[in-house]
């Protein structure tokens, strides 16, 4: 992204997003969750109600690059207008909403989010079923279950990881996999961000056999790796166990770069 003109510090950034150019306007937002600027959280919440920036097809790119920079930042004190946001009619500016609530993790956000999937309108599912997946909303399996047989693949694999992350049986990190072998590049990606989600070793074993670029695989061992360290539910033998493991094939994947 080349910016109209260089941004070289967080004052610069904020006072260009209060600016005119909505080119720079964009950029400023984008540099603000980049460098997680904690001080922009405001003028970013500010930029969610944008209405100077719109597509041709009534599209908000500001607001959608404001919502992306809040989740990059993950501040709390931006839950409440990100919910505000959820009511605009743009789905892409909804997705990156719900991507930023899941971000930030507060629990203010389970009930809107419930409300979307009640609401019987088309809404961003995976965005919106990997959220609540994140915020352990177990109450929301009835009406995630089903989508397991969504016409949409990745939201298919989006309702395999939440109920994986609720049952932990093996059957849904299954249904991930074999997107592994998908012919459609984007799914097989997809479903490799999926399997880095649920932090499994079955889910890195399969992403070492995987059929993508090494980068995108350490990439997604490195999230698993976390999830590992950060578990409470593992003895520290089977968390050294695994975290060895998981190193071991880190070191590999380096190498091959």
């Amino acid at each position: 992204m080349i910016p109209p003109q260089p941004i070289c510090s967080a004052d610069a950034a904020i006072a260009a997003l209060r600016g005119d150019d909505n080119q720079l306007r964009y950029y400023a937002a984008w540099w603000l969750g980049k460098h997680q600027i904690q001080d922009s959280w405001a003028v970013l919440c500010e930029a969610l109600k944008d209405e100077s920036y719109r597509t041709e097809a009534g599209g908000y790119p500001l607001r959608r690059q404001a919502a992306r920079a809040l989740g990059q930042l993950k501040n709390p004190q931006a839950v409440p207008a990100l919910i505000e946001a959820l009511e605009c009619p743009d789905s892409n500016l909804c997705e990156a909403v719900i991507q930023a609530l899941s971000a930030i993790g507060d629990r203010r956000a389970v009930t809107p989010l419930l409300n979307l999937l009640h609401s019987g309108q088309e809404q961003p599912y995976e965005a919106l079923i990997e959220a609540l997946g994140t915020l352990e909303v177990w109450e929301a399996r009835p009406k995630i279950e089903p989508f397991l047989q969504h016409q949409s693949e990745r939201v298919q694999c989006a309702a395999a990881q939440y109920l994986y992350l609720l049952t932990k049986e093996p059957q849904y990190i299954e249904r991930i996999v074999r997107n592994l072998d998908h012919r459609n590049m984007y799914l097989r990606w997809a479903a490799m961000f999926d399997l880095g989600a649920i932090g499994h070793l079955q889910a890195a074993q399969a992403i070492i056999q995987a059929t993508v670029p090494n980068s995108l695989k350490l990439l997604n061992l490195k999230r698993i790796l976390e999830a590992v360290l950060d578990s409470d539910g593992e003895t520290e033998q089977t968390k050294q166990h695994k975290s060895q493991f998981l190193l071991g094939e880190i070191d590999n994947l380096l190498i091959q770069l």
